[in-house]
């Protein structure tokens, strides 16, 4: 039985706070690599993580199973990434400020961030894609999902998140070689 099929299983069976504790422990590291990905704050990306986890739990009861039950987590978590970045853009538009000088500084001053100065500049490069982008570049670079599961999480088209795919890889590709 895989871990997905025994936390639907536990929560039908009546043991809800067993199935929840799965789902923390078999996602919560792969969701928080998937986030930090995306959003660069070490604070920022642990309330994420936190509100993926409480709409997971609030909204168990109506999975259907008609995608997998990773799937349907990563999407939730991909939607409150966006939402938070969405909120940060306009944050930003409001401010006047430079959204790519303010990410880089958060990736150099990041206390967690460990990674060497190519690992830094691959972050920052990452960083200063379009939020959609920098999403289908992670699922498909870092996290190595098959274009059909990212078409589920993210609702796009495998044509579109193809293209996607190929934008952001050029345009990291040119950000690297520059420097």
């Amino acid at each position: 039985m895989s871990i997905d099929q025994e936390i639907i299983t536990a929560y039908n069976d009546g043991m809800e706070d067993y199935a929840f504790n799965l789902i923390i422990r078999h996602y919560s590291t792969r969701l928080y690599n998937h986030i930090r990905k995306l959003v660069p704050s070490h604070e920022d990306c642990d309330d994420i993580l936190q509100n993926t986890f409480i709409k997971v739990w609030k909204y168990l009861p109506e999975f259907r199973s008609e995608s997998s039950l990773f799937t349907w987590i990563y999407r939730i978590a991909t939607n409150e990434a966006l939402t938070f970045l969405k909120r940060e853009r306009l944050r930003n538009i409001i401010s006047l400020g430079s959204k790519e000088a303010e990410v880089a500084s958060r990736i150099e001053s990041d206390p967690y961030f460990n990674g060497n100065q190519a690992q830094l500049k691959l972050h920052k490069a990452i960083a200063s894609l379009p939020p959609k982008q920098r999403i289908v570049f992670s699922l498909k670079y870092f996290e190595e999902l098959k274009y059909e599961e990212i078409a589920e999480i993210t609702g796009g088209s495998i044509g579109s998140l193809k293209a996607s795919y190929h934008i952001a890889y050029t345009k990291i590709l040119n950000l690297l070689e520059k420097e």
